[in-house]
């Protein structure tokens, strides 16, 4: 009878040693599981941040694009000319933007200009504007909803461009002038 007790004793002792030594009680097992865990819920967030983010399309035509650089450039060389260049205020109070353009004596200012507000890294979201000259000869149009970020400029006729940047928020003008290297 006393082997059969101690046989018990023992017996129950490793019972409670095998409960104690459960897989889900060791905290080793949860720091292996943690890793490849965090991997894959890392995975499905850079998902849905590329699924929801519009990045721009790749050129397509990167020849034809090149050759188009070199009229670009004659445009600013024309803007700069004719002694072109601009002021841009921002106007939240009153939601509108002024553009006013100074030139030479002899160069004539259009009619029509076109205004393009392009986001430094999301193409998506671009604004153009077809601005009509007031009779002060400034160029007046409600103010777009800009998202944060810094933001090019492009003041256009159909012969010459004037450029610039500024940040948003933050800044409530910017001047523009062509972009010669």
């Amino acid at each position: 009878m006393k082997m059969s007790m101690k046989q018990s004793v023992k017996g129950s002792m490793m019972a409670r040693m095998k409960e104690d030594n459960r897989w889900y009680r060791e905290p080793f097992v949860w720091l292996l599981i943690a890793f490849p865990f965090t991997a894959v819920i890392a995975g499905f967030v850079t998902l849905g941040l590329a699924i929801s983010s519009d990045d721009g399309l790749v050129e397509d035509d990167y020849y034809r694009r090149g050759k188009e650089i070199n009229r670009v450039l004659a445009r600013d060389q024309a803007a700069a000319a004719r002694g072109l260049e601009g002021r841009v205020e921002l106007n939240d109070a009153q939601h509108q933007l002024l553009i006013r353009l100074t030139a030479r004596a002899q160069a004539t200012i259009p009619d029509n200009v076109e205004l393009k507000f392009l986001h430094a890294t999301r193409s998506g979201i671009d604004r153009i504007l077809v601005l009509a000259r007031q009779s002060d000869g400034s160029y007046r149009a409600p103010l777009p909803q800009l998202a944060q970020g810094h933001w090019n400029v492009q003041l256009a006729a159909q012969d010459w461009r004037l450029v610039g940047s500024f940040h948003v928020p933050g800044e409530r003008g910017l001047d523009l002038r062509p972009s010669l290297p």
